[in-house]
């Protein structure tokens, strides 16, 4: 089984070689990752400037740092292992990917663009932080999923969130939360003002979504798919107007 690896925040960040570390016992690894960190980038591609691919020792494995996007990297990835890859994992991320964030999430934008190629595509977040990198509790997890999840070719999309002290997996359906979105200005050092963009929930986790798991203590386990259609809008709309 050939596995392609990438992520958002960056080749040298630790939660791709935790990944590859495991994904190793599975099958043949290559890493193929942003050179700068892309989070919150969604499935951006580079569509007016050339790519670089450069050869990057990342632990044991073979590796390569992209300067552009997640969706970039899958690109380049594929393409240079001949298109015969057998899935693309993505993470683990530092940092949850649940409910909204499935629409800018990098890390999900890899795993997206590996299916719109026609491979499969896993995303792996947690909410390890960058000062604390131990994943000696999410590994195990990251385990127990790819066994139970690559032997199932029809689950072609799949975004995964694994808490730091998880209990067991679970199944759930993405949380989509309303947010009151907030410009809050500041000033830098030399007194220029700038700002930040910030969203906070106006309305409580629902039971058995992705952030209700986590919030639990599950590792969430949530099929995804591309197609955006509203069906339910969609029908109702044929019965009024037949188009």
């Amino acid at each position: 089984m050939r596995i392609l690896i990438a992520n958002d925040d960056g080749i040298y960040s630790p939660g791709i070689l935790a990944l590859a570390e495991v994904a190793s016992q599975f099958g043949e690894v290559r890493i193929v990752a942003p050179d700068v960190e892309q989070s919150s980038m969604g499935h951006a591609i580079s569509a007016h400037k050339p790519l670089t691919y450069k050869q990057t020792k990342i632990g044991e494995f073979e590796a390569y740092r992209v300067n552009g996007t997640p969706a970039d990297c899958v690109a380049l990835g594929l393409f240079h292992w001949d298109q015969q890859v057998d899935v693309v994992l993505s993470g683990i991320n530092l940092g949850t990917n649940l409910g909204n964030s499935a629409w800018h999430s990098g890390t999900l934008a890899a795993a997206k663009q590996a299916v719109l190629f026609g491979t499969r595509g896993i995303a792996y977040s947690t909410p390890v932080t960058r000062d604390q990198p131990d994943f000696s509790t999410i590994k195990p997890f990251v385990k127990q999923s790819l066994e139970m999840l690559l032997p199932q070719p029809e689950l072609s999309l799949l975004n995964v969130n694994i808490p730091v002290q998880a209990k067991v997996m679970r199944w759930a359906r993405q949380s989509v939360r309303h947010y009151d979105g907030k410009v809050v200005t500041g000033k830098d050092p030399y007194g220029r003002e700038h700002y930040w963009f910030t969203v906070v929930p106006v309305e409580e986790t629902e039971e058995d979504t992705d952030r209700w798991a986590v919030e639990q203590g599950y590792v969430s386990i949530t099929p995804l798919s591309l197609d955006l259609t509203n069906h339910e809008e969609l029908n109702r709309a044929r019965e009024r107007v037949n188009l």
